[in-house]
């Protein structure tokens, strides 16, 4: 396949204007002047950029790139995205504000900021901090495979690809570290917009185009390929993994570091429950994207590496302007996510990590400029990783969601179960998380999402080891839990004395 220059012109145009945007949005010192500052904008984000953050968080090149070669290879099974964020803006409207409200009361900057704060244990911290760390850097890899498969349609024989690919990344590395979350702050209302005009152009024309509308593409589909449009009911990929695969799903987005990132940013939690409601309207573009991921294998030769069915699609049904603008999007989806995930693992690893364990006296100065640079570290990683072994990075990105999921009963139960001991939480993570690793590595799952049972084993663990350690439980307090259940305690104390 040969690239068409005038995409790739476009491409580069849009993406080099939209780098500009993220140093731009720094050149005010105060985005640099504290951790705060840098990480999460000084917790001033109010509903519009919420909304635009968290969009950029959730809705990346995977969701466009993966989910549609999902349903070029393995038909309705791709689906599972739609129910799996029905389900997590509901979880999301009650846990976040609490978790939001102790954050903002106590400074805290991560989720392992909070898990160490309301446990008083550095070491479940840096579990926490390790976990999202780890499962984090596939999911930028994730990104950098989404635009490295961008450029391979797009500048086919144009240019060198992997070498576009790395400056682009070291682009992002740069205005991330100069301008910290107000570069993806500003570069995700760009992005947003492009996703929501580009992709609703192409969900309307490309059925118009290969089969005279919608009804004619289903019905096209119904007619030569019905499996298509049916969920298994055995398999490995059936019922149940779908199911499961919606419910872990939905269980660990808000688990990852940079959509907690994205969380901590708000200016109250007000603004996290009106987004909670509003940010579904995204799952209108998910849906109708994932069928395009079915016309691809009706259309597009087969035989096409199904990473590329979608972009090969683009490329065979639009003229160059409108390929670049439909890339340039995709391109924006892999890099404006990724500077917030550099984020959120850089402060994971300069909070938890170096502040805790390796530095506790390092000084606000110090602290931050260790923070901006671990952005340079956690995307050099990625990016030698993923040019390293790109054919593992979706199996790695799955394996992902299921380890980060073994963190929620640390964060969500622990807002509202007072006498939740850290040492049972402790033994739940340790539990779930080589389950989770064993099953990918067996491969035997029993047709189950593997994080499902990884999280099974770890509240079993929990249940198990309570009661051994209530009594530890119930006599520990401290500021966080006194936030969290004292005036509920105290209410109690003073119906019972009026009584």
């Amino acid at each position: 396949m040969q690239g068409n220059p005038l995409a790739f012109a476009v491409t580069a145009v849009i993406v080099l204007a939209v780098v500009l945007v993220g140093f731009l949005a720094g050149r005010s010192k105060e985005a640099r002047s504290s951790v705060e500052e840098w990480s999460v904008g000084g917790r001033k984000l109010g509903s519009l950029f919420v909304w635009f953050l968290v969009g950029a968080d959730v809705y990346t090149a995977y969701t466009f790139l993966g989910l549609t070669s999902s349903a070029y290879s393995g038909g309705s099974t791709a689906f599972f995205a739609t129910p799996y964020v029905v389900l997590a803006y509901p979880l999301a409207y009650f846990f976040l504000p609490r978790l939001w409200r102790v954050a903002k009361e106590h400074g805290y900057m991560t989720l392992a900021d909070y898990v160490g704060g309301r446990f008083d244990s550095k070491l479940l911290s840096f579990l926490v901090a390790i976990t999202g760390v780890l499962m984090l850097i596939p999911y930028i890899d994730l990104q950098l495979s989404g635009i490295l498969d961008t450029l391979q349609v797009a500048a086919a024989g144009i240019v060198n690809v992997k070498l576009i690919v790395v400056v682009s990344f070291l682009l992002v590395a740069l205005y991330t570290f100069f301008s910290g979350l107000k570069a993806p702050t500003y570069t995700a209302i760009i992005k947003d917009i492009l996703v929501w005009v580009v992709m609703l152009f192409l969900v309307i024309s490309l059925p118009i185009i290969h089969f005279g509308g919608w009804g004619q593409m289903v019905q096209a589909i119904a007619d030569q390929h019905p499996k298509l449009l049916v969920l298994p009911t055995s398999g490995p990929k059936g019922i149940w993994w779908f199911s499961t695969a919606a419910l872990i799903s939905a269980m660990a987005l808000f688990m990852w570091p940079h959509t907690a990132t994205g969380t901590f940013s708000s200016k109250s939690a007000e603004i996290l429950k009106r987004n909670a409601i509003v940010l579904p309207l995204y799952n209108i573009v998910l849906m109708l994207v994932t069928f395009l991921g079915l016309l691809a294998f009706m259309v597009v030769p087969h035989g096409t590496n199904a990473r590329l069915a979608f972009l090969t699609l683009i490329h065979d049904s639009y003229g160059g302007f409108a390929q670049g603008l439909a890339y340039a999007t995709i391109a924006l989806a892999s890099l404006v996510p990724c500077s917030i995930m550099a984020i959120g693992a850089s402060n994971l690893f300069a909070n938890n990590v170096y502040r805790d364990l390796i530095r506790p006296d390092a000084d606000q100065r110090r602290l931050t400029l260790v923070t901006r640079s671990m952005v340079f570290v956690v995307i050099g990683l990625a990016l030698v990783f993923g040019l390293a072994f790109p054919t593992a990075l979706v199996s790695l990105q799955l394996m992902g969601v299921s380890g980060i999921v073994q963190t929620f009963p640390a964060v969500v139960l622990s807002l509202y179960v007072r006498n939740l001991p850290k040492e049972a939480v402790t033994g739940g993570l340790l539990a779930g998380l080589p389950t989770v690793f064993y099953l990918y590595a067996s491969h035997n799952a029993h047709g189950v999402y593997e994080g499902f049972w990884g999280l099974l084993v770890n509240l079993v663990v929990i249940l198990v080891l309570t009661p051994l350690f209530i009594g530890r439980a119930r006599q520990r307090t401290n500021a966080v839990m006194e936030f969290l259940f004292g005036g509920r305690r105290r209410a109690q104390s003073a119906e019972q004395h009026i009584a």
